[in-house]
């Protein structure tokens, strides 16, 4: 059993943008390593402090791999590092010139002119990109066979990541845990519990457009699904339902970006610029208005009496979030030329142009971008901004400073110990 309160890590959404979420996790173990030197116990800085962990798309390949290493957390954490900060494009699709033309110059054609060429009504291509060398990735990193050995023992409380059908329509939570969990139901959204694998991250990092739909029964039944989410309307309930009393939450943009409008009028929006707003919509959006309305639920809360309190199933959940506060469009703007040179020519198709100040399409291309120079940008932000709120992570984690730290450190770190 862990005991209370159980933390939950719920890692969002975003394709190649999710490498800001490595960076907030590595500051996040380097503070802890800090709490725990000066403590002196380093011995417990193997235990891992996400007794619940949650991803969806890129977030849930995040995720997996952080919870199949749950009995050595910081290790699991360098891990997905290195292969964040060594990243191209060719791990993940098919970029060179064949790969590209068998598919994205394919589907481009068929949206143009192929409704009218009988050959392309018989190729129906699936999508953009060909993510098939993502498989093998996930297969090197990501070891599903040591899952249920480490929810036996207590390192993990439990493992969900989501997807969304395109058969059904409904938004589907798979999950496993230690002990049991009722499946919940929700207006369009269900949870499944059973084996997670790799078909299960597929299909929920399964861009719509960009990459294929991948294949997973529900209910007994195999349907197609894609990118989970999309119809995500509540990305941090699955913590919370599955025992997180407190989360740790990290975006993927526009929640702590710098204000103000951004205006250029440079003519009608192209295709790319298009997608990328929509994109944005799919991945962004709902988490920050999950956030708010989290948010709102706490301060209900607390202008109740104990008595009243004590007569409703909701409970005020602790949260902390973090997020990009750069806009990481304008970080890929200035890495469009580090992508493949098929790639580029594939986008400058749909709009994707320019560097710098002066790029078009940089918010599509920034899902994209599985570039070490791009992806080590973002997780030096991850960590720069993680650092930058050391109190507030602090406080979040129950670490003190000044007398006593030591002994609050020690305890904050154990209360979710078996």
């Amino acid at each position: 059993m862990h005991d209370s309160p159980l933390t939950g890590l719920v890692l969002s959404g975003g394709g190649a943008r999710a490498a800001y979420q490595v960076g907030v996790l590595r500051a996040v173990m380097r503070l802890r390593r800090e709490a725990l030197t000066a403590a002196g116990s380093l011995t417990f800085m193997r235990r891992n402090p996400f007794a619940v962990i949650t991803g969806t798309s890129a977030g849930a390949i995040n995720a997996a791999a952080l919870a199949c290493h749950a009995d050595d957390m910081e290790a699991a954490v360098q891990g997905i590092a290195h292969v964040w900060e060594n990243f191209n494009a060719e791990q993940v699709y098919r970029a060179d010139s064949l790969g590209v033309i068998r598919t994205g110059a394919q589907w481009l054609t068929m949206l143009s002119i192929g409704w009218a060429i009988r050959r392309w009504r018989r190729a129906r291509p699936r999508s953009l990109l060909d993510n098939g060398p993502l498989m093998e990735l996930l297969q090197q990193v990501v070891p599903f066979e040591r899952l249920p050995r480490l929810l036996r023992g207590h390192h993990l409380h439990a493992l969900a990541v989501t997807a969304s059908s395109y058969t059904s329509g409904l938004h589907a939570t798979f999950y496993e845990a230690g002990s049991p969990v009722a499946p919940w139901v929700r207006s369009q959204r269900i949870a499944v519990s059973g084996p997670i694998g790799v078909q299960h991250l597929l299909a929920s990092s399964a861009i719509p457009f960009v990459f294929p739909a991948t294949t997973l029964t529900l209910e007994g039944e195999p349907e197609w699904f894609g990118d989970g989410s999309m119809r995500q309307t509540a990305p941090i309930s699955a913590a919370i339902h599955l025992g997180a009393q407190r989360v740790l939450i990290i975006g993927a943009g526009r929640m702590n970006e710098p204000p103000g409008r951004r205006v250029r009028a440079d003519g009608y929006p192209n295709l790319a610029q298009i997608a990328g707003h929509t994109l944005a919509s799919i991945f962004l959006d709902a988490l920050a208005v999950d956030v708010e309305r989290m948010q709102r639920i706490n301060a209900t809360l607390a202008l109740l009496p104990p008595e009243a309190l004590r007569h409703t199933a909701l409970r005020p959940v602790e949260a902390l979030v973090i997020a990009p506060s750069q806009r990481l469009d304008d970080i890929a703007a200035r890495h469009l030329g580090s992508m493949p040179g098929p790639i580029r020519t594939l986008l400058r198709g749909v709009g994707v142009s320019g560097s710098g100040n002066d790029a078009r399409g940089a918010a599509l291309a920034s899902y994209l971008l599985f570039e070490a120079p791009y992806t080590r940008e973002l997780i030096a932000l991850g960590e720069a901004d993680t650092v930058a709120r050391r109190e507030d992570v602090a406080r979040f984690f129950g670490w003190r400073s000044g007398p006593g730290a030591e002994g609050a450190a020690v305890q904050a770190d154990l209360v979710q110990q078996p």
